[in-house]
């Protein structure tokens, strides 16, 4: 069986609109085992809809070498369903009207986020604020000066409701809206002594998560967080982070997704600033007040909006069957431990690139296969 995919999320914001039905199927499929963002996104555009990935999930993984993959069933989506509405919780999907425009537009955005508080702030652009959980005082009232200053400015900030920096560009801008993204699910708030400051987050803006209700955040789901504070907004600001620190990570991230990145210059004898001073010697534009940071974000607002569009890679037909054994072995060949991009796959095999993708797509649901931020392959 061969068809012609089409990308479906590359249109504009609020295109798709889900029955009940059909978000159900969704929520299912993005919680489904070894079904990241990128392979929901495959799926979808391969089969045309949820509910007939959903029935292909065994077949794909079987054929990528794993025999029993775990569908996420019926029941756990519907009572994932009923905790988030009982918490007041929006499930919405990647395109729908109340899915942020900036997010749907990352390399990997979540097929399904949940949404509590006042949704209004979505319509207003969005800065991240972002620094060390072992904030210096100076820090503290830097990252609350900058807060308030771009809330007097129209600017919605995000951040991630850690301690320190977090927590004070949170606090700064309660009366003009801010947005927690949590690493948990919307009823697993880390740290739990945030959990009154994000009840008067949600006054006047919003947390945001896509982890499932009742998930306890992992190490792992940090950086997961930060490629939504990231990708929420037009950048990111970096008010204090020491060498190696999860806000360096956000910075790098926003850089993939093509966001401004700035940051705050400190001392060069206090550990906290040496990560921001790196920053700023790579080029980040560097911060004194709120002004600095809307000086250059001013002139992307007033720029059109780009829409997408399905490549010409999208449009091959897809042989949805299975490629032939032969052409799975010479792609997995091809693989190793260090990252390859796709081109080169498809160059090195001399196969096309509708069918190197599907083979990655078995891969990825076997567990074979891991794709780093920048979309490339290798084998686990």
């Amino acid at each position: 069986m061969s068809q012609p995919p089409r990308d479906l999320f590359a249109q504009a914001s609020g295109a798709i609109r889900l029955t009940d039905s059909q978000r159900l199927d969704w929520l299912r499929l993005a919680r489904s085992e070894n079904v990241g963002p990128r392979t929901f996104r495959d799926l979808l555009n391969f089969y045309g809809g949820a509910a007939s990935a959903l029935e292909a999930l065994p077949q794909l993984a079987a054929r990528g070498g794993k025999a029993n993959i775990r569908v996420a069933s019926r029941a756990d989506a519907e009572r994932e369903m009923a905790l988030a509405m009982r918490a007041g919780v929006k499930l919405v999907a990647l395109g729908e009207p109340d899915y942020p425009d900036l997010l749907r537009r990352i390399a990997s955005p979540p097929p399904i986020i949940g949404i509590k508080g006042d949704l209004s702030v979505l319509n207003r652009p969005m800065i991240g604020i972002v620094g060390s959980r072992n904030a210096s005082i100076p820090g503290l009232k830097m990252a609350a000066l900058l807060a308030r200053g771009l809330g007097d400015l129209g600017y919605i900030t995000v951040s991630g409701l850690a301690r320190g920096i977090d927590a004070a560009a949170h606090q700064a801008s309660l009366s003009t809206g801010t947005i927690a993204v949590l690493a948990g699910g919307q009823d697993r708030i880390y740290p739990a002594e945030n959990e009154p400051l994000l009840a008067r987050i949600l006054e006047t803006g919003i947390a945001i998560s896509e982890m499932p209700m009742g998930h306890d955040p992992r190490a792992k789901d940090f950086p997961r967080r930060n490629r939504l504070i990231a990708g929420l907004g037009l950048g990111v600001v970096v008010v204090e982070a020491a060498d190696k620190s999860g806000s360096l990570i956000t910075a790098r991230m926003a850089l993939d997704e093509n966001r401004e990145v700035f940051a705050v210059p400190g001392s060069p004898l206090d550990p906290r600033a040496a990560g921001t001073n790196r920053l700023i010697k790579a080029g980040a534009t560097l911060v004194t007040e709120a002004t600095d940071v809307v000086e250059v974000l001013q002139p992307l607002l007033e720029r059109a909006p780009d829409t997408g569009g399905a490549s010409e890679e999208d449009r091959e037909a897809i042989d949805l069957d299975g490629p032939g054994e032969d052409a799975r072995s010479r792609i997995v060949s091809l693989l190793g431990p260090v990252p390859a991009e796709l081109d080169d796959i498809v160059r090195s095999s001399g196969l096309t690139v509708a069918t190197v993708r599907v083979v990655l797509l078995e891969l990825d649901l076997a567990g074979r296969l891991i794709r780093d931020p920048a979309g490339r392959v290798s084998l686990a």
